[in-house]
């Protein structure tokens, strides 16, 4: 009977149950999806960041330690309420005094501004001394009209010295204070001299 069921195409009932034949079960091409591993930071490139950082913290540490730091306390030690004394490395040794403050790192801001002006005196045209009359002067009365502010590169700078109140210079600025600004312009002169020889002839007779 199975062999005639076979021929007819139809499949042949198991002896226990009488239903057909199960199929057989066959696993999933390429089985369950999975995930993807990603890759981790190796060691090495780690260590190499954490270098680089260091690296940057110490040079900051470094600059603020003997630039910003450095020049804080350098500042730190002008009396405000004091004139200061600015000495610059010019090849004249031109000194001015004022109120300092720093600008920023490469320059100080110098206000209220006063320098010494020299004048050389002959008194008498026919001697060879000469003296010289010093006097301070206020700065914004040039010809070139400055504002009275003056910015001075640090590196120009040779020392700056606090004036005391009872010095020459501060008893001579506030003198002009209290004059309320009181300045004699001079005008200097030249002076030409005109040498004339006189030819004697001589006649023998």
């Amino acid at each position: 009977m199975n062999d005639y069921l076979n021929r007819m195409g139809r499949p042949a009932q198991v002896a226990n149950g009488g239903g057909p034949e199960a199929p057989a079960q066959h696993p999933a091409v390429g089985g369950p999806n999975k995930k993807r591993k990603i890759p981790k930071p190796s060691l090495k490139m780690a260590f190499m960041t954490l270098l680089v950082c260091i690296v940057i913290l110490l040079v900051a540490l470094v600059v603020y330690v003997f630039v910003y730091k450095d020049n804080t306390a350098t500042m730190s030690q002008v009396k405000i309420k004091q004139y200061q004394a600015v000495f610059l490395n010019s090849a004249d040794g031109q000194v001015y005094f004022g109120k300092l403050t720093s600008l920023n790192r490469n320059y100080y801001k110098l206000t209220d501004i006063y320098y010494v002006r020299v004048q050389t005196v002959q008194p008498d045209k026919n001697s060879t001394a000469t003296t010289q009359n010093i006097s301070l002067a206020k700065l914004g009365n040039e010809i070139h009209g400055p504002e009275d502010v003056m910015y001075i590169n640090k590196s120009d700078v040779m020392f700056w010295e606090n004036l005391k109140e009872s010095g020459q210079v501060v008893t001579a600025i506030r003198a002009y204070q209290k004059s309320g600004g009181q300045t004699t312009n001079t005008t200097p002169t030249t002076n030409t001299t005109t040498n004339t020889t006189n030819t004697t002839t001589n006649t023998t007779h």
